[in-house]
């Protein structure tokens, strides 16, 4: 039976229901940032005094915020500035933890000691702390934030590929390939890349949801992006002052961060699961 199960099934079969779920979301997310007027015809910047405060209702689903700006427009908007804030960030740590790894792993021992050792020492700050005092140095905005957020988070990114090419490179196959003549350019695009960029892959969809949440703690603390812009932590910003009056317009966005980092957790480790099977 198992012989006949179709590429569907297959995938199914690997997601399980959580998984299927979480890719369901996924794909309401992806809307959100591709076509967000699928989702809702309203200007997220368009002010209507009138209807500040409103809670939430069949014409205002997310309710209103002080300026009357319709919080579901918002949200929704906001998801191609907070998941492209975090995808950005996400490709700075891992083309940072790219270079680092594979330098450390390929790399002659005096250069595998100071990047392993530089790697330590950042690796023992939280992210968040690192991200802090990067932005203290640079500056705060959107830029400083993404920056921020990549440079803290690749040590992790090279950590784990170095780790993981130095066991690809010390493997029976890597050492019948040296031992048939193959060279090192060779060596490393059939067997070392493809068998350590995967971890990597999955570990990043992880990481991706995790990068959103940070920003969106830069954005709280108003050291990213600022209003009136419809990303996710800089709607917290504004509404935590009204939180006792007007819980929408810290809990609905909030909301919306949290679903979107447990999808990207969900399929990542489904990726990581699936990519362990295949091999």
């Amino acid at each position: 039976m198992l012989g006949t199960e179709t590429p569907t099934g297959r995938l199914l079969r690997r997601l399980r229901p959580g998984g299927v779920l979480a890719a369901l979301g996924l794909a309401l997310i992806l809307l959100a940032v591709i076509a967000p007027e699928a989702l809702t015809p309203r200007d997220p910047l368009a002010i209507a005094p009138s209807e500040a405060f409103s809670p939430p209702s069949w014409t205002h689903p997310f309710g209103t915020d002080e300026s009357g700006r319709d919080l579901f427009a918002r949200v929704v908007h906001g998801a191609a500035a907070s998941a492209g804030i975090g995808l950005a960030a996400t490709a700075i740590g891992i083309g940072a933890g790219l270079v680092l790894g594979f330098a450390g792993a390929l790399g002659p021992r005096a250069i595998d000691t100071a990047i392993a050792r530089v790697v330590e020492v950042l690796f023992a700050l939280p992210t968040l702390v690192l991200a802090l005092l990067l932005v203290a140095v640079i500056g705060p905005g959107t830029q400083a934030s993404v920056i921020a957020i990549g440079v803290a988070t690749a040590p992790g990114y090279a950590r784990i590929l170095r780790s993981r090419v130095r066991g690809v490179v010390r493997s029976d196959y890597v050492a019948y390939a040296r031992h048939e003549g193959a060279g090192p350019l060779t060596v490393f695009v059939r067997h070392i890349a493809p068998n350590t960029l995967w971890p990597l892959v999955a570990t990043a969809t992880l990481g991706v949801g995790q990068a959103i949440v940070w920003v969106s703690a830069l954005s709280f603390l108003g050291l990213g992006a600022l209003p009136p812009s419809p990303e996710w932590g800089a709607m917290l910003n504004a509404g935590r002052v009204y939180i006792s009056s007007a819980w929408w317009m810290t809990v609905l966005p909030g909301a919306a961060i949290v679903a979107t980092a447990t999808v990207l957790t969900v399929l990542g480790r489904r990726a990581s699961g699936a990519g362990s099977e295949g091999r």
